[in-house]
C-alpha cells in the first residue's frame, strides 16, 4: 500500500489539512496518508525535524514524507524532493532538512513541477501533492527537476563538552511536559567513565544524582533523569509536569557535572 506521511504547522482548526488530503485521494485513492503531526509551532523547524527524526525511519521504504512548514519558494529556499535510505521527502529546503538528517541523501532534486493553480501561497497543495504521487507510480525522482549537490545547512546548537562537564540545552518539550536535551547517552558514557556525576537543571535548585532506566524507578512525583527511546537525556516527573515544575522551558541549559 502507497503511503504519504504529512507534517505541518497548521493546526487542526483551518482547512489546509483537508484541502491536502483531498488532492491525494482524488487523484490515488488507495494511498495511505499518515499524520505524523499538525501542532508544530508556527514555522518552527527544530521542533518539526525533532518530530521527523525520531520517526521517519519506522515507515517502510518507498513512503514519501511531505513537510510542509515555512514552504514558500525562493532563491534560497527552493522546493525539492530527496531520497535516503529508501524513503522520499518533499519540502522546502528552508534548513529543516539539515536538521533531520546526519549525512547528505543519496539524491536531492530541485522541483520542476508545474503548480495546478495561480495562487502560490499553498504549495504543500498545488506542489508537494503532485511530486509525492509521482514518486508512489513509481517514477524515477530524477524525473522531478534538476539535481542540488547538497542541504541548505541549518547547524543546531551542539552541547559543550570538556572533562568535568556537558552543558547542553532543552530542545523539546512533549506533551507530557517530559523535557528533552541535545545530550546524548554516547556522550555521557564517553565522558561519565564510571565517576559519580549530579545534574543541574536549569534555573531550579534541584539536582539529580543518578540516571533511571524507567518512570517508575522512583517514587510517584519525583524528578528523574532517563535517556529516552530518542537515545537523548530526558528529564522527568514520575506522573507529573517536569517542564511546568522545574522551570525548565526550550534553550535551557541543563548541565552534568562529573565529581
Amino acid at each position: 500500500m502507497p503511503i504519504i506521511t504529512l507534517t505541518s504547522d497548521w493546526g487542526l482548526k483551518d482547512h489546509y489539512l483537508a484541502a491536502v488530503k483531498a488532492a491525494i485521494l482524488s487523484r490515488m485513492p488507495e494511498v495511505k496518508i499518515i499524520d505524523i503531526s499538525h501542532q508544530i509551532p508556527p514555522f518552527d523547524l527544530n521542533q518539526a525535524s525533532f518530530i521527523i527524526r525520531n520517526c521517519w525511519k519506522a515507515f517502510p521504504q518507498g513512503t514519501v514524507h511531505i513537510i510542509g512548514i515555512n514552504t514558500e519558494a525562493g532563491i534560497k529556499s527552493p522546493h525539492i524532493a530527496l531520497e535516503a535510505e529508501g524513503h522520499y521527502f518533499i519540502g522546502a529546503d528552508n534548513g529543516i532538512f539539515s536538521l533531520i538528517f546526519d549525512k547528505e541523501p543519496e539524491h536531492i532534486i530541485e522541483l520542476e513541477i508545474i503548480q495546478d493553480s495561480e495562487y502560490f501561497t499553498f504549495s504543500t497543495r498545488d506542489v508537494f501533492v503532485k511530486a509525492a504521487l509521482y514518486l508512489l507510480k513509481g517514477n524515477p525522482i530524477e524525473g522531478l527537476g534538476l539535481p542540488r549537490l547538497s542541504l541548505n545547512p541549518c547547524t543546531p546548537f551542539q552541547p559543550v563538552i570538556n572533562q568535568n562537564s556537558i552543558t547542553g540545552k532543552v530542545i523539546y518539550v512533549d506533551v507530557y511536559e517530559n523535557v528533552f536535551t541535545n545530550i546524548s547517552r554516547e556522550m555521557f558514557q564517553q565522558i561519565v567513565k564510571g565517576r559519580r556525576f549530579h545534574i543541574e537543571l536549569g534555573y531550579s535548585r534541584n539536582t539529580i544524582h543518578k540516571i533511571s532506566e524507567a518512570y517508575s524507578d522512583v517514587p510517584e512525583g519525583e524528578i528523574l533523569a532517563l535517556f529516552s527511546s530518542t537515545g537523548l537525556l530526558q528529564i522527568a516527573i514520575n506522573r507529573g509536569n517536569a517542564s511546568g515544575l522545574l522551570g525548565l522551558g526550550l534553550d535551557d541549559n541543563v548541565r552534568i557535572v562529573f565529581e
